[in-house]
């Protein structure tokens, strides 16, 4: 069957609770569930535990991604702290675990792993992923997790995800990829070689702005042992009205992502029109670095984009006269939105770092919608040119 057809129709084979024959999936909101009987069970006990709705969701997104075991969590970070969590339970008393991970990346994961998941007994290098090299130079004698994000955030880095695994592998090492930039339509980690994905749910596969949500996916049966018991012992599973709103979100990925690839290509080249636009990163650029390798392991570019403009005063000018695109965080929704990543998804990063790595006070990053086109160029047109 294919993603598409999937996304609207749910995993194949799956038998609902409801029998009624509804279309759209029933919301248990239930907090409890009755047992027929001492000793027996409908399967459904207390939500926390398990709850049918989002019991249909955490098999739609792992069978999108190829998985067998899939977990729904409150919020995208939520999910990332699951997850090592559940590595934690397989670590020795005391024992301290090395990750490798991508230089451009979430801000909210890098704040987790150099504050929290150091608490947890997790030291992290940062390093360029894109070459194989890198990783052997700042691995360790006990690295046991490479963490990537490709396209990377917010330069839009590009990671071999085969030849990441490849290596990963071969020093004894899982690989993690954040797949929330092109979701499961447009690439298949697993697939590829990766032991689990993660992503932020709140994004793509909701698409409204609406709700937070955050997956783990994976074929691991050990991991998703130990994410089970984090999940009953935490609480952070998704709430089932939150869970609905996903299911229903993920029905039109497909078509939401197909224009917003097609809005971001226009965007693209008018924007290399733009005599305030000095740089662009967006891997669709034939003369990008990793275009080559998204082609050969995405079936389709993302609709990110980010691009550096001739100064700080031009980057206050876009922000404070943009019409139709808001200036906002967060990405993926069917509204267009404009991120200033030095002061919002990067704050945490110290700024002498920050520059060098390329997110400057220069930088913008663009969440594509699905408007038109035309009008959101004209939009950043006028922005990129108006007086204050």
């Amino acid at each position: 069957m294919n993603i598409d057809t999937i996304c609207v129709t749910g995993k194949s084979g799956y038998e609902p609770c409801d029998k009624t024959g509804a279309i759209a999936l029933p919301i248990y909101q239930s907090a409890t569930f009755a047992h027929p009987a001492l000793g027996q069970s409908t399967g459904y006990d207390y939500s926390r535990l398990k709850n049918p709705t989002r019991d249909y969701l955490e098999k739609l997104v792992a069978s999108l991604d190829q998985a067998e075991f899939g977990f729904a969590y409150n919020c995208g970070l939520a999910a990332i702290t699951a997850l090592f969590d559940a590595i934690i339970l397989n670590k020795k008393e005391g024992e301290r675990l090395h990750v490798i991970c991508s230089d451009d990346l979430y801000g909210g994961t890098e704040r987790f792993l150099n504050s929290i998941g150091k608490k947890l007994g997790f030291d992290t290098t940062f390093t360029d992923t894109t070459e194989v090299e890198n990783l052997k130079k700042a691995a360790e004698p006990n690295t046991k997790i490479i963490f990537i994000e490709t396209p990377g955030n917010p330069l839009m880095k590009i990671t071999d995800i085969k030849k990441t695994a490849d290596y990963a592998h071969s020093i004894g090492a899982i690989l993690i990829v954040d797949n929330t930039f092109l979701t499961p339509y447009l690439q298949q980690p697993l697939l590829l070689g990766a032991d689990v994905v993660v992503q932020s749910g709140t994004k793509f596969l909701c698409g409204h702005n609406d709700t937070l949500a955050g997956f783990v996916t994976t074929n691991d049966k050990n991991l998703a042992e130990k994410l089970e018991i984090i999940t009953k012992t935490t609480g952070s599973a998704l709430p089932p009205f939150d869970s609905y709103m996903l299911v229903r979100g993920i029905k039109t990925l497909s078509v939401r992502l197909d224009r917003q690839c097609q809005n971001a290509l226009k965007i693209v080249e008018a924007l290399k029109k733009n005599p305030r636009v000095k740089g662009i990163l967006f891997p669709g650029i034939k003369e990008s670095k990793g275009y080559e390798i998204s082609k050969s392991q995405a079936s389709g570019f993302g609709s990110m984009i980010s691009f550096y403009v001739d100064s700080k005063e031009t980057v206050e000018r876009v922000l404070k006269n943009v019409k139709i695109i808001h200036f906002a965080e967060s990405l993926g929704g069917i509204d267009t939105l404009i991120t200033y990543p030095a002061t919002q998804t990067h704050v945490d990063v110290p700024e002498e770092e920050r520059n060098a790595r390329g997110i400057t006070d220069t930088l913008l990053r663009l969440s594509v919608g699905i408007e038109n086109a035309d009008d959101l160029i004209e939009d950043l047109s006028q922005a990129l040119q108006s007086d204050f």
